[in-house]
Order: C-alpha cells, then structure tokens, then sequence
C-alpha cells in the first residue's frame, strides 16, 4: 500500500498486487523479476484465487487503485490465462483505476476487449527503458521506438492511459552519457503520451549486469543522479514524474543524508513539487 499522486493532482491510497506466475519470455538484459516467477504457467483460475486473497488481505482498508504486476506482460496469454480475465475484471469492482504492465507487442484487441470489461479505468504501463539508438537493441527487449509509439498511439486512441519506465544508469555508455539519454527518454516519454515517467534506477543483481560491471561496462547509477534526473522531469511540467524508491538502500552512501535525501524524493512524488536541496556536513552533498 503506498499513497500516490494522481493526474488529477490530489494523492490517493494505491494498491500494488505482485501476482505470480511464468517468466517474461522477453528475458531483457537489464531484468532480475524472473526472480520472482514460475518455471511453468500456473494455469487458469489461479491467478484470481491470488487476487481475491490479496483483496481479503487489504480490508478493511479499501485504496481508490490497484496496480496488476506479474513481472511480466498482463496480456500476454501465457502469464493471464484469457479466460481468467472476465472473473478478474469483476473481482475489481469499486476501484477507479487498475494499471498493468504490458510489453508493446502485445499492446492489442486483447488489451482492449479487457478494458471494456472493465468499471474502473485501465491504465498500462510500458518499459520504453532508453531511447539511445544503440543501447536499446542491446537491451534484449526486442522494441523498437516505431513499435512502442505504435503501442502508445493505440493505447491513447482507445481511450487507455500511458504509464512509461525509464532506465537510469545504462549500460555499454559513459555515466555522463547515461544521464543525458535519461533525461531524452524522460522528455520522449511525454512525447509518446504518457501521463507519468517513473525514473528507475538500473540495478545488478540478475547476472548479467553484474558481468557488465565487473568488465566496467556498467556503473550502478547513485542517488545524486536519481534526484537530478527526477528534479529534470519536474521542471519539464509535462506530467507526473515519479523517482522510483523500490530497493533504494542500494544508492546509499552516507548514512547521515541518506534518510533525508530519500524523504525528499517521496515529498517530490507526492507534491511535483521540488522542495529545497538537502545539504550535508559529512559528505558535502547539496541535493
């Protein structure tokens, strides 16, 4: 359960439900949710029986949305058995707005015809992770920026919002190269359409980027670059930009700034508002 600041601009308790199921068969360079998955399909009326267990757990509180992530694709057909979907869309009555998660590819009839289902609004969220030329086909998503603008156009026309990912800390590129394609992927993101970019910090831990870094082919990004780079999108004033805190402890460096420049980052989510810098004695930090 975490509070979070709407499109509309007031702040509403939102539920995220991680439902477990098959691996993502995309296996993108940068990804350790398979961590989190199945080596087979759990087959159908499972992943409602997860759901409704998650509701029961949640009362008497009852959050105003609901976030479906299944450390993969909502719709793709091997992670959310088709015909589990009408049993979950009903099970979902009451919120007013549910997003998933969603590879472009997939963004399609099934994305729609699930909306339809639907009382509350669909939002989905899309990994457009860089829009660096080069990097992103190293990636291993297996996108293109024609297809995720294809995704994004059929999301808008279909009356869907856009939430987009974005990587903070690339591979295969120079830390200040890095910062620069985040901020460029922030500002496409708006391009696209989005309603909210969530600038999440790229993090070892899967094997393979730990390989890359070992190699000094990738630096972790810190968290002076997660507050400058979330600071750029605020003052883009194109929509929500959200510095994403999941596993945060990893960008700690100095213990003594550390608990406040992270409450900074919430207060910057929840408000959109950039508050004044945190300094600090020990380590000379000014952000």
């Amino acid at each position: 359960m975490e509070d979070e600041r709407t499109e509309r601009g007031d702040v509403v308790a939102t539920a995220t439900l991680f439902l477990t199921n098959r691996e993502c068969p995309w296996r993108c360079l940068m990804c350790d949710l398979w961590k989190d998955t199945t080596e087979k399909p759990v087959g159908a009326g499972v992943l409602p029986e997860q759901i409704r267990g998650a509701l029961a757990s949640l009362e008497p509180v009852r959050p105003a949305r609901i976030k479906l992530y299944n450390s993969g694709s909502f719709f793709d057909p091997g992670a959310v058995a088709p015909e589990d979907l009408p049993a979950i869309a009903r099970m979902l009555a009451g919120f007013e707005r549910v997003i998933v998660e969603s590879h472009p590819d997939l963004v399609g009839q099934r994305c729609f015809a699930w909306r339809r289902m639907l009382e509350a609004e669909l939002e989905v969220a899309m990994g457009l992770e860089t829009v660096h030329p080069e990097v992103l086909p190293k990636l291993n998503k297996r996108m293109t920026l024609d297809g995720f603008r294809r995704a994004a156009d059929s999301l808008r026309a279909n009356g869907v919002a856009l939430r987009v990912f974005v990587l903070l800390g690339l591979p295969f590129v120079s830390r200040e190269e890095s910062e620069f394609w985040t901020r460029r992927s922030i500002e496409a993101a708006f391009d696209f359409g989005a309603t909210a970019v969530s600038v999440i910090p790229t993090r070892t831990g899967n094997g393979a980027m730990d390989e890359l870094e070992s190699i000094g082919a990738f630096a972790p990004p810190t968290l002076e670059m997660l507050e400058e780079a979330a600071a750029f999108g605020l003052a883009l004033g194109r929509g929500r930009v959200f510095a994403d805190l999941w596993d945060v402890e990893r960008l700690r460096r100095c213990p003594a700034c550390f608990p406040g420049r992270v409450e900074r980052l919430r207060r910057m989510n929840l408000s959109q508002v950039l508050p004044a810098p945190v300094r600090c004695e020990v380590c000379g930090a000014a952000a």
